[in-house]
């Protein structure tokens, strides 16, 4: 069977090497990164049609074996299958994501219906089904290696919580809903997308600018050029332009006029509202949570996560709430004393980053852009890098004329101690509001491959942000939060370049140790040592001064109120739509939200992170019942600095190889718990994170 597996996916290799279809050839580009430049938009659905064909014709072949199932045959056939497929997916995702069209999302509106049903199709045939199934009966006597028996475990756990126990009735049901509820969740993001990008403000007053820095300005006048509006300035919704300016703007009903743009997105009643869509992705939810037997989505989300219980989940949240809304309430007084000088007797969620700023400035004497100075964009870049050849001795090298997945973008090899390479990086982090989705995250064009020769594919991974763009005479300066998520997307990607699992099935950590990676890395963005190696002024190259960092330092924690308050809330909202057993018959999703925030006691002055109509981990990117990941993923991420803290070293040698080769290395070979408990000898507490963030 593995010569006819093998003659069969080389006979597929040589039928596309004849394809003009850019995404249908053999890419003979360097390190076999996709051919960027070469692929047009309707490149994407024949490739598309034609790779669900080759998956097809794979997995007939599994199916068809006359064979009896073992490991080889099935198992790591059907982890072996589907390449081209989602090498396509991807290229074409990534696409999207980073420079969205009118054109690109028709084609995604096609394309999705399509990958659901394939997808469905292959997870609930019976055939493929009971072929794994045997395997998974007799794994205890086939002498598999620790790594294939977990592979045979996921991959059976995979296909039953895919609904392949089902009765055939119900098995179409839940074709259908899953078709549905993807449809939908494009339909939501490609909302968000647009409503983002279609809303500016214009501030024709030069008065109505003060407060904002002379960054800020230069930036708001070249959108505005750029929009044809001369002379003027543009304030957009995207994050490096309405945070600055609710932290800064001096003029009130302008701060209101854009957090009410800002937090009403897709919740205007117009052709972008996503009220209904939401409604209707919670109920499908519901309805494939009591298919596969749960009373809610939430349960059958979690039943396979570290968490493994809403109760647990729960547990965690109202564990930091408490802490959390005190401390916002205590800076709220800081607050309401400043906003007294300027006759504002009502705190509005408007004015909180705005006074909180000038609170931090007269408590602390501290003035962010005085750090930003010290934070230039290369500078972070590099000292990422340095900080990831400190702890695992990778380095990285800029890679050029390589394709590009967009112009902005800039290329990187890892390269092991040993002189291995361990893949590419991407990184393109400069925003482009209305083609680019907002925030930032890692992704990949491939994660590493071993073929059935033991070759080794490295991971091609990408991290992307919405950082301010360098101007004509300015480089790229970042905010203490962007250096913050410059690491944390950074940590997704050093753990995707630094797996050495051998099977695909096995490459991605459980989604609530996810984040463990990604914000355990933030804790070096500023220790002292680190900022020595990059934090130097823009102009003069002086090194930042300890003076400063110590001030940095000590207001760190200030705002954690705040920050902690909008962040939980965000989590309760989540974890409250997807626990309800039953959709009410007229349900009302804002007064649904209000009554979840009014039950937690949420001060009126801050709302959630995230709102429903425009909360788009939970209703596009897999996080539904599961944002509360990045909490749950803080109690172990300040668990594993402590390792490295009780030696006195921040780069201690033994704790960073023990955590690349006990975590890092394994993903998921092993169930999560067990590598971290391997990897720190116990189970974490909350309090290293509650003192941590001084909510103890």
């Amino acid at each position: 069977m593995k010569r006819l597996f093998t003659l069969m996916l080389m006979a597929i290799t040589v039928a596309s090497c004849a394809e003009k279809n850019p995404l249908l050839k053999e890419w003979k580009t360097p390190f076999g990164v996709p051919p960027f430049e070469e692929i047009k938009n309707e490149d994407y659905m024949p490739a598309l049609k034609k790779a669900i064909d080759i998956n097809n014709k794979e997995i007939a072949a599994i199916v068809n074996s006359k064979e009896a199932p073992d490991f080889e045959n099935t198992i790591l056939a059907f982890d072996r299958c589907g390449k081209a497929l989602e090498r396509i997916s991807l290229v074409f995702e990534n696409g999207e994501a980073i420079a969205s069209t009118e054109e690109i999302r028709k084609i995604s509106a096609e394309m999705t219906p399509l990958l659901s049903s394939h997808y469905s199709e292959i997870m609930q045939s019976e055939k493929l089904f009971q072929r794994i199934k045997a395997v998974y009966d007799k794994r205890e006597s086939l002498g598999l290696e620790p790594d294939q028996m977990r592979l045979t475990e996921e991959t059976y756990r995979h296909f039953e919580r895919a609904g392949s126990n089902l009765s055939p009735e119900d098995k179409a049901k839940l074709k259908e809903i899953n078709s549905k509820i993807d449809s939908l969740q494009l339909l939501f993001s490609q909302n968000l997308l647009s409503e983002t990008g279609s809303w500016t403000m214009t501030i024709d007053n030069e008065e109505d600018l003060a407060g904002l820095s002379p960054d800020f300005i230069a930036d708001a006048a070249q959108r505005a050029a750029d929009a044809g509006q001369e002379g003027k300035w543009l304030v957009g919704l995207d994050n490096p332009s309405v945070m600055p300016f609710l932290s800064t703007a001096d003029n009130r009903e302008l701060r209101v006029k854009v957090l009410d743009a800002y937090s009403n997105r897709c919740n205007n009643n117009n052709e972008f509202d996503n009220k209904d869509i939401v409604t209707e992705i919670i109920s499908l939810k519901m309805d494939k949570a009591r298919l596969m037997g749960f009373d809610t989505y939430a349960a059958f989300v979690l039943d396979d996560r570290m968490a493994k219980t809403p109760e647990a989940v729960y547990k965690l949240m109202d564990e930091v709430w408490q802490p959390s809304l005190a401390a916002a309430r205590a800076e709220l007084a800081d607050i309401k004393e400043l906003a007294k000088e300027d006759g504002i007797e009502t705190i509005l969620p408007a004015d909180w980053r705005y006074y909180a700023t000038k609170a931090r400035a007269a408590k602390y004497s501290y003035d962010e852009s005085q750090i930003m100075e010290y934070l230039q964009y290369d500078n972070v870049r590099d000292g990422i890098f340095y900080t990831a050849n400190k702890l695992f001795g990778v380095s990285f090298k800029r890679v050029e004329d390589i394709p590009l997945p967009h112009p902005d973008a800039e290329c990187f090899e890892c390269v092991d101690g040993d002189g291995t390479s361990r893949g590419l990086l991407y990184i393109d982090m400069f925003a482009r509001p209305g083609a680019k989705s907002g925030g930032a995250w890692c992704t990949s064009y491939r994660e590493r491959e071993v073929a059935s020769d033991g070759t080794v594919l490295p991971a091609i991974m990408s991290i992307v942000g919405n950082f301010t763009r360098p101007s004509a005479d300015k480089p790229s300066l970042l905010t203490v939060d962007e250096t913050e998520t410059f690491f944390h997307e950074f940590g997704h990607a050093i753990a995707g370049l630094l797996s050495d699992v051998r099977y695909t099935g096995l490459c991605n950590f459980v989604r609530d140790f996810v984040e463990v990676p990604s914000q355990l890395n933030e804790h070096w963005a500023f220790e002292p040592e680190v900022l020595n190696v990059y934090a130097k002024h823009y102009q003069t190259g002086e090194v930042i001064p300890m003076e400063l960092i110590e001030k940095m330092r000590q207001c760190g924690k200030y705002g954690v109120g705040f920050a902690q308050t909008e962040l939980v809330a965000a989590m309760y909202l989540d974890m409250d739509m997807y626990s309800m057993k039953e959709m009410p018959e007229k349900f009302d999703l804002l007064a649904y939200e209000q009554e979840c925030m009014d039950k937690r006691g949420l001060i009126s002055e801050i709302l959630p992170r995230y709102r429903t109509p425009y909360f788009l981990h939970i209703f596009s990117h897999g996080y539904d019942a599961g944002y509360y990941s990045y909490l749950w993923a803080n109690v172990y991420e300040y668990d594993a600095f402590e390792a490295f803290k009780e030696t006195g070293d921040i780069f201690n040698q033994k704790v960073a190889s023990d955590y690349r080769y006990k975590i890092l290395s394994k993903v998921n070979e092993e169930d999560a718990m067990t590598l971290y408990t391997d990897f720190r000898g116990s189970t974490p507490s909350a309090d290293p994170f509650l003192k941590g963030r001084g909510l103890r």
